[in-house]
């Protein structure tokens, strides 16, 4: 290969210089002492296990198996796979390597690895930052990775103009329940409530059973006040559908008396993630941005294929998305002579007490353009010029 190649890196892929690494550090340490601070304990998860975990066994997961690189293991000769998600870890954390009775509150902050980009100049190694909180059912555990997303935005420099985006996957799964749809029904109807497709939808709807609720669920799903009336009795009187109903409602009630700076829209019919979320689901934007800063929402008994089915809601993000509103550090450089002399040490530690870094020269060579100051010796004692 030529020289002229060798430095090139596949797409999506790319290298984090120091400014920049230096702004992604102290944001990943300054969230997850946030997340520390509200008693979520922080855990490494390896990047590689066999597939049979990462794919979570218990549901339906190609949207995840797809995204998932897989090797095969030299020494059992199993299927591997590197983690595409930290989730299915974190589940099997929770069920089998440490079953906490009661609630679990568990973050992390690790490299993930895609084979696809996951969004427009996305990149394909995600810096995920998250969190879970294992055996809640009810909806206080949802408002609370909510609340939590949304501080964890502010903390990161995103305060204006975010929009939370507010869905629940138990509207339609209850009603297509109540229609007896067929999976292959189900499927097509879920791709016309994704891509938006109303007047797909409306012909498509004129066959089915309970039609007109399919239709008033795409049409109607961003208002629940108009959603309610359109919908049938024989639908709202099923207990389920309308505790999924008045979930998403209470949901967008708590964002807008809690987060008055955040604009708050609902969508009934959303099933992003359709075969992996079991409830209520949220993911924040900024401006001019197609993919969410955070994203996620229920995912009840994600830790059955460890042998423990637990109650689940959690989050994520990319930190290399969200150190983005941070701006580079301007830590001031000194440079130093070289030497172990007391006096020397002492100044140098007093400086670095004192907030800069501090250099200490090898050569002549060796004169960091970015030092703003210097010690020098003035005979008696060691001083700071500016340089």
């Amino acid at each position: 290969m030529p020289v002229s190649e060798t430095w090139l890196l596949p797409d999506g892929v790319a290298d984090v210089l120091p400014e920049q690494a230096q702004v992604i550090e102290q944001l990943r340490r300054r969230l997850l002492d946030s997340l520390a601070s509200r008693g979520y304990e922080l855990v490494y998860t390896p990047f590689i296990e066999y597939v049979e975990s990462l794919s979570l066994l218990n549901r339906n997961t190609s949207d995840l198996d797809l995204v998932t690189f897989k090797l095969i293991d030299q020494i059992s000769g199993r299927l591997l796979g590197v983690r595409a998600d930290i989730t299915p870890q974190v589940a099997r954390i929770d069920a089998h390597v440490r079953p906490v009775e009661g609630i679990a509150r568990y973050c992390y902050a690790a490299t993930v690895l895609h084979t696809r980009p996951q969004g427009l100049s996305a990149s394909r190694t995600p810096l995920q930052l998250g969190a879970e909180l294992f055996g809640c059912k009810g909806l206080e555990a949802d408002l609370e990775m909510a609340d939590l997303m949304l501080t964890l935005l502010q903390q990161a420099g995103f305060e204006h103009n975010l929009h939370l985006d507010l869905g629940h996957v138990g509207i339609f799964r209850n009603l297509a329940r109540i229609a007896g749809l067929s999976d292959t029904q189900e499927a097509e109807l879920t791709d016309l409530y994704q891509r938006k497709a109303i007047p797909e939808l409306a012909e498509y709807t004129q066959t089915l059973n309970l039609g007109q609720d399919f239709y008033a669920l795409g049409r109607y799903g961003n208002d629940l006040t108009i959603l309610k009336q359109q919908l049938s009795a024989q639908v709202l009187a099923d207990q389920t559908l309308q505790q999924a109903l008045n979930a998403l409602e209470q949901a967008q009630a708590h964002v807008q008396q809690y987060w008055s700076t955040i604009n708050v829209g609902v969508d009934a019919a959303e099933l992003r993630g359709y075969h992996y979320h079991t409830g209520l689901m949220f993911a924040v934007y900024g401006p001019n941005r197609a993919v969410p800063l955070a994203q996620g929402g229920r995912y009840d008994g994600i830790g059955i294929a460890f042998g423990r089915e637990r109650a689940a809601t959690g989050f994520s993000c990319d930190l290399y998305v969200l150190a983005q509103a941070n701006p580079a550090s301007d830590t001031p450089v000194m440079l130093a002579p070289l030497g172990k002399e007391p006096d020397l040490q002492a100044a140098i530690e007093q400086a670095r007490q004192d907030g800069f870094v501090v250099i200490q020269a090898l050569n002549e060579q060796d004169q960091q353009s970015r030092a703003s100051q210097r010690l020098v010796h003035d005979g008696a004692t060691w001083q700071r010029q500016s340089v």
